[in-house]
């Protein structure tokens, strides 16, 4: 790993210090602020719902990256690289190491809806440029229980915190958009999967801390993988205005693979997806 925050993959260490020295971009450095204030901090005397998250922070568990855009070709292929890179290595550094994208905020700020946009098109570009195949025992239909976002041949759970969110403050990010990629096998290392009584019980807990934290009900998409009546997809990004949020799943997902060969090139892994611009 290199000092690069930008267009590479960085541990918490490396992150805070460049920060702290003031060698990481003002919106990076804004966007270290707020997910650590958020997941570290109180809200309405309660702590961050998610209390693996919250120990992960605390121990230095998860990887970073920082992602000049969320809509230009060269910074998605390098968050492609990124995120390939992590599935590599994340096992070696962590049992609990997520990986956490920061996108550099756009120079206006957008409705929901527009976020909702940004986030599929961001999945939707990573598996049209995704070298590996689509698993071969997860479903292609967004609408069935047992579909999830996946990419490098690794199931996923990708959630978002945003600047449009007014109620739920565990979602909600001043900055911009942040994802956070958590591969499934993080959950089955865990032994927190819905059908363990581990998962059942940590679900339970972390639903009644977000109602103290949030100082609203649960969200009502709110559910478990593989549970009837439950879908994975809209727990990505959880709408706060249902009329902005879309009501069909908005990625095609087919198991050819590459559909591009753009992250297969060893030469291009190593190209660092710098952009002195941001979103418009």
């Amino acid at each position: 790993m290199t000092g690069q925050i930008v267009g590479s993959l960085q541990d918490q260490a490396t992150v805070a210090e460049r920060v702290d020295t003031g060698d990481a971009p003002d919106w990076v450095a804004d966007h270290w602020n707020s997910f650590r204030d958020g997941l570290l901090g109180e809200r309405n005397g309660s702590p961050f719902p998610c209390f693996f998250g919250v120990e992960s922070v605390e121990n230095g568990d998860p990887l970073y990256t920082a992602v000049p855009s969320t809509t230009h070709k060269d910074a998605l292929l390098g968050l492609g690289r990124t995120l390939l890179d992590y599935l590599d290595t994340y096992q070696d550094h962590s049992d609990r190491a997520s990986l956490v994208a920061f996108f550099r905020p756009p120079e206006r700020e957008l409705r929901e809806a527009k976020y909702h946009e940004r986030l599929w098109h961001i999945l939707q570009f990573l598996h049209v440029h995704d070298p590996e195949p689509w698993p071969e025992d997860i479903t292609t239909d967004p609408d069935d229980p047992y579909w999830e976002f996946c990419f490098g041949g690794e199931p996923m759970f990708p959630t978002c915190r945003a600047p449009f969110y007014e109620k739920r403050n565990s979602r909600y990010c001043p900055v911009g958009l942040e994802i956070t990629f958590q591969p499934r096998a993080l959950f089955e290392q865990l032994n927190v999967t819905p059908e363990t009584e581990a998962g059942r019980h940590a679900r339970d807990v972390i639903q009644g801390r977000l109602e103290e934290y949030d100082g609203v009900c649960p969200h009502a998409d709110l559910g478990d993988w593989g549970v009837e009546g439950d879908r994975e997809w809209p727990q990505y990004m959880l709408s706060e205005d249902s009329d902005q949020a879309p009501d069909e799943c908005p990625i095609d997902v087919t198991r050819e693979h590459p559909k591009s060969e753009l992250l297969l090139d060893p030469a291009r892994q190593s190209e660092a997806a710098t952009l002195p611009g941001g979103d418009h």
